[in-house]
């Protein structure tokens, strides 16, 4: 009797804008540790885009973050924001019994931020949820803005 194996690698679907996030936190002093950041989640495991460190001098320790980076490319930005908070929420609760001091942020391109997220209704919903973002500059590969 002939026995196949089949070995399935781990299909990792990645945003249009990865490496640009990539490029962005490594300009601004960022070092990725986990690319994905895999963490456990009940049986199952889930992955979380990146994660990060930097040193931080006046502390003498370091900061980490994790990050989901999110393109919002489809015509529908409402529906985006429903996938990616879901997302955010699941992610975020899933990491903090595992590593509590690492902060977890939702990376949105600038133009979305600058007309989308800009809703006071939005505003007022991410401040009460405290979802965190980190915007980023498509053109520049660079960081333009932290919103803890």
């Amino acid at each position: 009797m002939v026995r196949a194996v089949f070995f399935l690698k781990a299909f990792v679907i990645r945003d249009a804008y990865y490496d640009i996030v990539i490029t962005a936190l490594q300009k601004d002093g960022w070092f990725i540790t986990h690319d994905p950041f895999i963490i456990p989640a009940g049986k199952k495991e889930i992955q979380i885009d990146l994660g990060a460190e930097r040193l931080v001098a006046a502390q003498k320790g370091k900061e980490l973050i994790a990050v989901e980076i999110k393109s919002f490319k489809s015509t529908s930005h409402i529906y985006e924001f429903y996938r990616a908070i879901g997302q955010f929420e699941f992610y975020a609760f899933t990491l903090e019994p595992v590593e509590p001091e690492r902060l977890l942020f939702l990376a949105v391109p600038e133009g979305v931020y600058e007309s989308f997220f800009q809703d006071p209704h939005i505003i007022q919903f991410l401040e009460t949820k405290s979802i965190r973002i980190l915007v980023y500059n498509i053109e520049h590969q660079s960081l333009s803005k932290w919103i803890r």
